[in-house]
């Protein structure tokens, strides 16, 4: 068998720190230019070139645990393409998005698609964990419109003439938050009850819930006197949870950092705690699992209640972010969730996944709606485009893990 060439982990960095200095500084020269017709394109390259940069820099840096040599071979680019089609979809996407209207260049375009994936990649994050154990939660966008619901339901300005509890007096803003994910809460703890102590299929116990929460918070959403009006008359309070913006008027959502910081805590319960190793175990050898003691029917327990958690903050934020509420907040957005998950990586066999896969599959949705909508495709032609990506990403997954 022929040997593959190999490169010192130097080299392989230098050339990326190169390549990264060299792009950052075509875009400081456009930028210099002020060249109007491509827009905010020298920011990008700034980024994108920054980023390449301090790839290699961690390449340099971690030379001794990644190895001193890189191996150089059609094999190795290949894998590369594999491990990496995803992310490399995005880009592809974006940049011809770009070439059909350079107005997608403008910063701003970015901050709306970050914004509008910040609510959903938490949904997102909390779904993986159920596919991490091999299952799925069907219940997550009905929980997402319960949190919305009841959030908003509390936070009515006392002006407004169609309040949903009149004489309800004006509440500290993080109480009706916390009411609203403990009742998430609830019924991510039904749900891991029928999973775990009757060894329900996680499919058929979350699509129950489902329907018992859809009901639920329908019920509360018709009571007396709101007789299922939409909520309206949000206090700007809460309403700052959602819409206000950071760094100035120009700035960033308040809920790209939001989501951001979520993402991080995720990453960490998943990559440096007991339980995230414990996850991972479930999903990938249950009866191992088992048999090295870890508490499967508690662990699952966990997972049902952290997801539920993470639903009710996004349906707070949404709640937030739109300055109101219905019983049919968050229909359909878990099929999205789970889709973003699988094409970011994520098994649907369980045991695999990591948190930046899910990031980037978020984003492609996001820039899809977006994106297509933006250079004028038919909504009916996006919803094809999608599903050919889930198609192709579990495709390239199976694929993948075959050849492992």
């Amino acid at each position: 068998m022929q040997k593959d060439t190999v490169i010192s982990r130097k080299g392989f960095a230098s050339i990326f720190m190169g390549a990264g200095a060299g792009m950052a500084l075509i875009g400081l020269l456009l930028y210099i230019i002020d060249i109007r017709a491509i827009y905010d394109l020298p920011i990008y390259l700034m980024l994108i070139g920054g980023a390449v940069f301090f790839y290699g820099l961690a390449q340099l840096l971690r030379r001794k645990r990644l190895g001193e040599t890189v191996p150089v071979s059609g094999r190795a680019v290949k894998g590369f393409l594999l491990n990496n089609a995803i992310l490399l979809a995005l880009v592809l996407m974006v940049i011809v998005i770009m070439f059909i209207e350079p107005r997608f260049m403008q910063i701003n375009v970015l901050k709306d698609i970050l914004t509008q994936s910040s609510t959903r990649l938490i949904i997102a994050l909390g779904i993986c964990f159920t596919l991490l154990i091999g299952g799925t939660d069907l219940s997550a966008g009905r929980m997402v419109g319960l949190a919305a619901v009841i959030s908003a339901s509390m936070m009515q300005t006392a002006e407004y003439g169609n309040r949903f509890f009149p004489g309800l007096p004006q509440l500290p803003v993080f109480v009706p938050i916390l009411i609203a994910i403990a009742a998430c809460v609830v019924f991510g703890l039904l749900n891991g009850f029928l999973v775990s102590r009757f060894d329900m299929h996680p499919f058929i116990a979350t699509l129950a819930v489902q329907v018992i929460i859809y009901g639920a918070a329908s019920l509360y959403f018709d009571m007396p006197p709101n007789r299922s009006q939409p909520i309206g008359g949000i206090r700007p309070d809460f309403e700052a949870l959602g819409q206000k913006k950071i760094f100035g008027a120009d700035g960033i959502s308040i809920l790209i950092p939001i989501a951001l910081i979520v993402t991080v805590i995720i990453w960490y319960v998943l990559n440096k705690t007991v339980f995230g190793k414990n996850v991972y175990a479930i999903g990938g050898n249950r009866q191992a699992a088992i048999v090295s003691g870890i508490n499967v029917p508690l662990t699952i327990l966990g997972i049902f209640i952290l997801a539920a958690a993470l639903y009710g903050v996004g349906g707070v934020l949404e709640a937030a972010r739109t300055a109101g509420a219905t019983n049919n907040y968050g229909m359909g957005y878990e099929l999205d969730a789970i889709a973003a998950c699988v094409v970011g990586g994520v098994s649907l066999n369980g045991g695999v996944g990591k948190v930046g896969g899910i990031v980037v599959g978020v984003l492609i949705f996001t820039v899809i709606q977006y994106g297509l909508a933006f250079i004028g495709i038919s909504p009916m032609w996006q919803q094809v485009i999608k599903g050919v990506i889930i198609a192709v990403a579990v495709a390239i997954d199976l694929s993948k893990y075959r050849r492992k």
